[in-house]
């Protein structure tokens, strides 16, 4: 008989591929289980012993034990890592300490500098003394107190679901150039940012997540100081559009917080250093004070360049322009 011809099989069931779930859906007691649950049912299955009990719970522990001690194992890290890690931050607390010396002796030496000039331009030329000390505020080389404005901006809480590189809710670099800015416009005669005194030189920048001042880097909160008269300052800052933008800061979750202070501390920084800026002579045409008809170039002008008269008691901050106003946000 031909296969074309031969007698049909048993009919296949609807739902043959799904006989483990069936028989799953039908019988969920193993027939082990069963059978042990229907003896006890019945009253023949052997009896529980105390000791049966007790060997029982103390496999239980040494099986939780091994399980926890398992996974101990292999979620701590191994040898190599741990010391490689003390090592690095051994290091970074090491230079971090030196850095901290250098800074201290760097201002000492500093300090003692100006006191130097000071004492030598007082004795050879008092208007020259005068001037330096003139300027020597604005210029940002002397520690400076007095009255002023104190204005703190702190970090807020990103938005739940966010995207990663979502920085809305964080106080940018260009948050604090708006706001130094504003200040100088709003009649700072001084002005620093957790204690970095800003100079006219002073770059705010970032740096990934951080927040630098010229190479200091800085965390939330940001305190940012300036000495002057705060009922004017705050009055000016809030007509200027940095104070527009700080109001703007709260709809982002970033806190703004003003007062006025009796008193503020701002650090020095000490004799500036340019390497690259350089006096210009005296044009042809216009003749020196003393009558010559030279003009001073080169290392002659770089001579007669005094640094504490660059102070201008202003500050343009550079930074990094990530973002311009509220549209980059």
């Amino acid at each position: 008989m031909s296969r074309r011809h031969a007698e049909p099989g048993p009919a296949r069931a609807a739902d043959e591929s799904m006989t483990l779930i069936n028989e799953v859906y039908r019988r969920p007691l193993d027939p082990g289980y069963a059978e042990a649950a229907a003896r006890r049912s019945a009253g023949t299955a052997p009896a529980r012993t105390v000791q049966g009990g007790a060997a029982l719970l103390v496999l239980a522990v040494l099986l939780g034990a091994f399980a926890t001690t398992s996974a101990v194992a292999l979620r701590r890290p191994a040898p190599a890592v741990l010391e490689a890690r003390a090592l690095l931050e051994t290091e970074i607390r090491e230079r971090t300490a030196h850095a901290d010396e250098l800074r201290e002796a760097n201002a000492a030496l500093s300090a003692q500098i100006a006191q130097l000039q000071g004492r030598a331009a007082s004795t050879d030329d008092p208007e020259l003394f005068a001037q330096l000390q003139r300027d020597a505020v604005p210029a940002g080389v002397v520690a400076v107190t007095g009255p002023g404005l104190r204005v703190v901006l702190t970090d807020g809480v990103p938005a739940e679901g966010g995207a990663d590189d979502d920085d809305s809710a964080l106080v940018l670099d260009h948050d604090l150039q708006t706001l130094v800015n504003g200040l100088w416009a709003a009649g700072a005669e001084a002005v620093a940012v957790n204690g970095e005194r800003v100079l006219s030189t002073t770059a705010i920048r970032s740096a990934g997540a951080a927040v630098l001042v010229d190479s200091t880097a800085l965390s939330s909160p940001y305190t940012v100081d300036a000495i002057g008269d705060s009922a004017t300052m705050q009055t000016r800052l809030a007509r200027l559009s940095a104070g527009q933008q700080l109001a703007s800061l709260a709809q982002y979750g970033i806190e703004v917080r003003m007062t006025a202070q009796r008193s503020l501390e701002l650090p020095g920084r000490g004799q500036l250093t340019l390497r690259s800026a350089q006096v210009l002579g005296p044009t042809p045409d216009v003749p020196p004070a003393d009558g010559t008809s030279e003009t001073a170039t080169g290392a002659d002008a770089a001579a007669a360049w005094d640094p504490v008269n660059l102070g201008t008691g202003s500050s343009d901050v550079a930074g990094s322009g990530r973002r311009d106003g509220e549209e980059s946000r």
